[in-house]
């Protein structure tokens, strides 16, 4: 079984969202992007209501939607980034549901796990990428960027992803050689 990676060159991964953006696919755009910024499991993405990041009483966006997984039953607050809010908003004038990922063909149900992958591959095919890109894919991005970019604490990453090891996260992450080259190549002591 191959293993799903995730995104590396965040030019590409901007490149994905930017495929449905000038499409006018809002709702695959917020997809692309939710699923990136939050590190959610496509199955817990695809539960998400309006709710969950709109205040109705306030007429306002949240700053941070509280879940409960479904694969661990743990809740999680996940702090709701600007990036985020900014594709909820061009998605809002279009909310057909209480589901933030409305089927166009059903009656207000969320879409499938299928058609979230067919999104994803879409725009994945479309940027040219190589390698074995999925909805999870989104979620390991995440956790790959925070740690060769921001510098995020392992710990603090392994938290996130509610994993019991590092291992298990250093695994998830796919360090790959050229990472490791970096890392050598990359330090200045003298």
């Amino acid at each position: 079984m191959a293993v799903t990676e995730p995104i590396r060159d965040k030019k590409q991964l901007k490149a994905m969202g930017d495929y449905f953006l000038k499409r006018g696919k809002f709702r695959n755009y917020l997809l692309i992007v939710m699923g990136t910024y939050t590190a959610l499991r496509i199955s817990d993405l695809l539960r998400l209501r309006w709710e969950d990041v709109y205040d109705e009483v306030h007429n306002s966006f949240r700053s941070h939607m509280t879940i409960v997984e479904k694969k661990t039953g743990k809740q999680k607050t996940i702090a709701i980034h600007k990036q985020v809010i900014k594709a909820l908003r061009l998605y809002f004038p279009y909310r057909r549901s209480a589901f933030l990922f409305v089927n166009n063909r059903k009656d207000g149900r969320a879409i499938s796990r299928v058609q979230a992958w067919r999104i994803i591959r879409e725009a994945a095919t479309a940027m040219g990428l190589a390698g074995k890109i999925s909805c999870h894919s989104l979620r390991k991005t995440w956790g790959y960027h925070a740690w060769t970019s921001q510098a995020v604490s392992p710990v603090v990453i392994m938290d996130i992803y509610n994993h019991s090891s590092y291992e298990i996260t250093k695994r998830y992450l796919g360090v790959a050689q050229d990472d490791l080259d970096r890392a050598y190549l990359g330090m200045e002591l003298f």
